[in-house]
């Protein structure tokens, strides 16, 4: 296999996988997958900033923002000042948003559950996607031609 087949198969597999969890969504009456992957990343029991959750999930600051927003508003989420942070805020879910994201996504767990008990070495996948996703960050970043 030459790289232009490979990269073209590659895409064509990350939009496939992404647009299950983009229909897990819709089927779970949630508007955007941005929405969906926020939730996914502050059900970790670990407090986030939004910073933080925008560059792991590689999702717009403003986008964010207004998930984040909605999230407050809705009582699913609380924000705290990060210590010797003047703009940057940690985000975790309440209670009430801890039981809102458990109804969305444990049946998403549960399937994830069964698919991860089917890979042969995850490890070594989580791995070689990683290297491949620094390597590909050159693209967006026009690094070598």
């Amino acid at each position: 296999m030459d790289e232009r087949t490979f990269f073209d198969r590659l895409g064509k597999l990350v939009y496939k996988i992404d647009g299950a969890y983009e229909e897990y969504g819709r089927s779970c009456k949630i508007g955007s997958p941005n929405l969906l992957w926020i939730l996914y990343a502050l059900n970790d029991g670990e407090r986030h900033s939004q910073k933080q959750i925008c560059e792991d999930w590689d999702i717009p600051r403003s986008t964010a923002n207004t998930i984040i927003k909605d999230f407050k508003n809705s009582g699913y989420v609380s924000l705290s000042q990060i210590k010797g942070e003047r703009r940057e805020l940690l985000v975790s879910l309440t209670p009430s948003g801890k039981q809102y994201a458990d109804g969305i996504l444990s049946d998403l767990y549960r399937r994830e559950r069964q698919i991860y008990a089917e890979i042969e070495n995850p490890e070594a996948l989580l791995s070689t996607l990683q290297k491949l996703a620094a390597n590909m960050q050159k693209i967006a970043a026009k690094g070598d031609k």
